[in-house]
């Protein structure tokens, strides 16, 4: 492959080697990434997604680069309610990846859209440039040094995030401080009050109190000269009468094991280990219950040839009534 390459004088963009081979990040990441880095200082601020629609980077192609800007250190976000109850989205672009820590360090101030002014150059050389009190580990993969380079302290992980279960807690806990108000209107909070309370109620939850128990809880013995604050008499209320935690019950202990014995039941000798007061084991008192059940069938009668057979009914023919015919002795000499 032959290679023409001459460098710009003017208008164009320094771009790491770290981005520009990212293994894992798209085109589209990248050219989103150097767009941005090449910039002009005085661009007032936009969001990225209106930088991307510029580039044609639109949908799910935007939001797949997106990802990956931020999964691997380029892009921070955070969103904060303002006072208004309406949300604000705060971005950071950097051209090497950051930590959360050092994000939220060069994120300090609020980002403002006016226009800067005009800067007075500083006398002296230029220094390097630090991001966040983060110096840029040296590329020493051309060179030859007996000294292995430097490696990065890894990343803290950051705080782990209240899981499913806790924020469920807390939305019941402030649903229970918000309908105070329909019993008393002296007890009326507001949002910010209630979900500042109900870190203290949850833990009234947690120790087994429904939800009606809380209630009653915070309405009984009402003060005969009022309530001045609603915030501090709930909150007094909640720390001073929180029940007493619930103690663990103790543990089942599991049956002791009985002694070998040896089985009664004629046969070789052996041991078994009874439930009860049993004296054979659980196979020979199976064998003898099949024994009792099964008896040997009784023996058939001997078989009658057929010439006496047919002798004992010429003998007694049957009569037309159903009974036997018997003849009388006299004819019976005679013949």
């Amino acid at each position: 492959m032959l290679r023409h390459a001459i460098s710009p004088s003017r208008r164009f963009t320094k771009a790491s080697h770290d981005v520009v081979r990212h293994p894992r990040l798209s085109s589209d990441a990248k050219i989103l990434l150097l767009y941005v880095q090449g910039l002009p200082e005085d661009t007032p601020c936009r969001p990225l997604s209106e930088l991307a629609r510029k580039l044609g980077i639109k949908g799910r192609a935007y939001q797949k680069a997106k990802e990956q800007l931020v999964a691997h250190g380029y892009v921070h976000e955070w969103r904060t309610q303002g006072g208004r109850g309406r949300w604000i989205t705060e971005q950071l672009v950097a051209n090497t990846p950051l930590t959360i820590e050092q994000a939220e360090h060069l994120r300090g101030a609020p980002p403002t859209t006016a226009q800067p002014s005009t800067h007075i150059p500083a006398v002296g050389e230029p220094a390097t440039r630090t991001v966040g009190g983060y110096e840029p580990v040296e590329d020493h993969s051309d060179k030859t040094t007996p000294h292995p380079p430097s490696e990065a302290e890894p990343a803290t992980d950051p705080e782990p995030t209240p899981g499913p279960a806790d924020s469920h807690q807390l939305a019941r806990a402030e649903r229970v401080l918000l309908s105070l108000r329909h019993a008393r209107r002296e007890l009326h909070l507001g949002a910010r009050e209630a979900r500042a309370l109900a870190v203290e109620a949850v833990k009234w939850l947690e120790r087994g109190l429904s939800e009606s128990d809380l209630r009653h809880a915070l309405l009984a013995e009402h003060p005969e000269d009022g309530v001045r604050s609603a915030f501090g008499f709930l909150r007094y209320r909640l720390v001073q009468k929180l029940p007493a935690a619930p103690s663990p019950s103790p543990l089942p202990q599991p049956p002791s094991a009985a002694a070998l014995v040896v089985c009664s039941s004629p046969g070789e000798e052996h041991v078994f280990r009874p439930l009860g007061d049993e004296t054979e084991c659980a196979p020979c008192r199976q064998a003898t219950a099949r024994a009792a059940v099964h008896v040997a069938p009784a023996p058939e009668p001997d078989r009658i040839p057929w010439r006496e057979r047919f002798a004992k009914i010429e003998m007694n023919p049957p009569c037309p009534g159903g009974q036997p015919r018997t003849r009388a002795p006299e004819l019976k000499a005679a013949r």
